[in-house]
C-alpha cells in the first residue's frame, strides 16, 4: 500500500526504515513510499444507519494514520482495497507473526536470548553432527503478550518451538496423552480449603517443558541468527522435551509424576493430578495443571516445605496466594472464597461486537423451543461454534447459563439466525450479571 508521508506523525529520517505513528508505535518501511503496516490493526464501527438488525457491527481494517482535515482515522480495508476516515474505531496492537517481525523489538530479542539461556541451563540440547539417515525438524519462534487479570500488559514471551507437525509417528513419537486437572477438580480443591479455612497457593513452573525427558531420538534445527559460529551444519540432539513436540506435554507430566511420588505424595484413583501427602500430624494436597500447581495443606510450615524441595529442583516461580488461574479471578478471605471469569467475560462481549448490548433477565426464554429446521435463514456455523465454545468455559464459575448452553450444543451442525440470536440471548444475561461467580463458604457442619 503507497501513501504520502504527510499522513504520519514524523518519518525518522535517521533509520529511514521506520514510521511512528501517534500512539508511539512504529512501522516498518518497505521501498520508496511503501508501508507495510506490521504492528496495528483495527476495526471500523458500522453506525445503526448502514446496517441492518443482524448485521456486523464492525468491519476489520489496518491504522494508517490521522485526518488532515477532521480529528478522525484512517482506515485501510483490504477487502474493498480503500483508505476511509472514521473516528469510531479499536485499535489493537498485534504480536509479531514471526522473527522476521519480532528482531527490530529490542525487548523481544532479549526474551529469546532469556529463551535460550534457560534451554542450555536445563541442559535441553546438544548441539552435533547432522545425521544422514534421521529426519531434522525446523524450529520457529512464537511470541504471546501475557496480561494481567485486570486487561493490562505483565510481558511479552517468546518461545522457541519445535515444527510438531512435521514428527512422524512410529518415529518421532509415540504416546502423546497427559492428563490436566478438570474444573471440577479445581474446585473441589478450593471448596475443600474453605472449609477448613486453608489457603491456596500457587506456583508456576517457568519452562516445564524443557525438564521432560524424551525417550526417542529427535534432532532439530539451529535457530535462525543464533548458529553457533563455525558450527553452521551442525544440529542439535534433544535431551529433553521443547515446546511443540508431540510429546513433551506427556514427557513433562511423566517427569513431575516421578518427583511428587519421590516425595511420598500418593496419587488419586480417580484424577491423576490430584497428589496428597498425608501424615499424622498435617495434609498436604497438590492439583497439577500443565506447569501450573494448587497446594493446599493444614499446616503452613510444610507447605513452605514443599515449594522450597520443589525450587530446589525446578525452575519455580511462587505466586503467592491464588489469585488468577486459568482465567478465573480468585478472591480468598478467612471463611470464603469468589471465584468469577469478569476478564474473561468482557473479551468475549467484546470479541462478538455485545460491550453495548441490553442485558435480559434470564439467558433463555421460559417458553422458547429451538429446532433443528426453523425455516430461518442458515448463518456461519465456525461464528456460532466459537461463541458455544466460549460460552462452555465459562460456566466453569456461571452454572446459571449450563442448561441454556447445552440446548445451543445441539444445532451446532445445523445453525441458523434463530439459534445465533438464542445464543447472543445468553451475552445479554451475561452482560447484565457480569459480577456473578461461584461463592464458596465455610458451613458449621461437614461431612466429607
Amino acid at each position: 500500500m503507497t501513501s504520502d508521508e504527510k499522513l504520519f506523525i514524523n518519518i525518522d529520517k535517521s533509520l529511514k526504515s521506520r514510521v511512528r505513528i501517534g500512539n508511539g508505535e512504529y512501522l516498518e518501511v518497505k521501498g520508496k513510499e511503501t508501508v507495510a503496516i506490521e504492528s496495528c490493526a483495527g476495526t471500523k464501527l458500522v453506525s445503526d444507519v448502514k446496517r441492518d438488525k443482524l448485521g456486523e457491527k464492525a468491519e476489520p481494517g489496518i491504522f494508517v494514520g490521522y485526518s488532515l482535515v477532521s480529528k478522525a482515522y484512517r482506515i485501510y480495508q483490504p477487502q474493498t482495497g480503500k483508505v476511509i476516515t472514521s473516528r469510531d474505531v479499536h485499535v489493537v496492537v498485534l504480536e509479531p507473526a514471526g522473527y522476521e517481525e519480532a528482531k527490530s523489538d529490542q525487548r523481544l530479542m532479549n526474551e529469546m536470548k532469556e529463551e535460550l539461556a534457560m534451554i542450555e541451563k536445563n541442559q535441553t540440547w546438544e548441539l552435533v553432527e547432522r545425521p544422514k539417515d534421521r529426519k531434522v525438524i525446523g524450529v520457529k519462534w512464537v511470541f504471546k503478550t501475557k496480561l494481567n487479570p485486570d486487561g493490562s500488559v505483565n510481558k511479552q514471551k517468546a518461545r522457541l518451538v519445535v515444527k510438531g507437525y512435521a514428527q512422524v509417528w512410529g518415529v518421532d513419537f509415540s504416546e502423546t496423552f497427559a492428563p490436566v486437572a478438570r474444573l471440577d477438580t479445581i474446585r473441589m480443591t478450593l471448596a475443600l480449603a474453605t472449609q477448613q479455612g486453608w489457603k491456596v497457593y500457587q506456583l508456576d513452573v517457568k519452562s516445564a517443558f524443557f525438564n521432560g525427558v524424551l525417550q526417542e531420538e529427535i534432532y532439530v534445527e539451529q535457530p535462525e541468527d543464533f548458529v553457533t559460529p563455525g558450527q553452521e551444519e551442525k544440529v542439535y540432539l534433544l535431551r529433553k522435551a521443547l515446546y511443540g513436540l508431540r510429546q513433551a506435554p506427556r514427557a513433562w507430566y511423566s517427569k513431575m509424576d516421578e518427583h511428587l511420588l519421590g516425595l511420598d505424595f500418593k496419587k488419586s484413583l480417580s484424577e491423576s493430578t490430584l497428589y496428597v501427602k498425608n501424615n499424622v500430624s498435617y495434609l498436604v494436597v497438590v492439583s497439577l495443571y500443565v506447569d501450573d500447581m494448587l497446594v493446599i495443606g493444614s499446616n503452613s510450615d510444610q507447605i513452605t516445605a514443599f515449594k522450597q524441595e520443589m525450587m530446589k529442583r525446578f525452575e519455580m516461580t511462587d505466586l503467592g496466594e491464588m489469585s488468577y488461574f486459568l482465567g478465573m479471578e480468585v478472591r480468598q478471605t478467612q471463611n470464603e472464597v469468589f471465584i468469577c471469569q469478569n476478564k474473561y467475560l468482557k473479551e468475549i462481549l467484546k470479541r462478538f461486537n455485545m460491550e453495548e448490548c441490553k442485558s435480559v433477565n434470564t439467558p433463555m426464554g421460559q417458553k422458547e423451543k429451538l429446532q433443528k429446521k426453523d425455516g430461518s435463514e442458515p448463518t456461519d456455523k465456525r461464528v456460532y461454534r466459537s461463541l458455544i465454545d466460549c460460552l462452555m468455559y465459562l460456566t466453569a464459575t456461571r452454572p446459571d447459563i449450563m442448561f441454556p448452553v447445552s440446548v445451543l450444543s445441539r444445532f451446532l451442525n445445523c445453525v441458523s439466525e434463530l439459534h445465533m440470536v438464542a445464543a447472543k440471548s445468553v451475552l445479554r444475561y451475561l452482560k447484565g450479571t457480569i459480577s456473578y461467580g461461584i461463592k464458596f463458604c465455610r458451613v458449621q457442619e461437614f461431612k466429607l
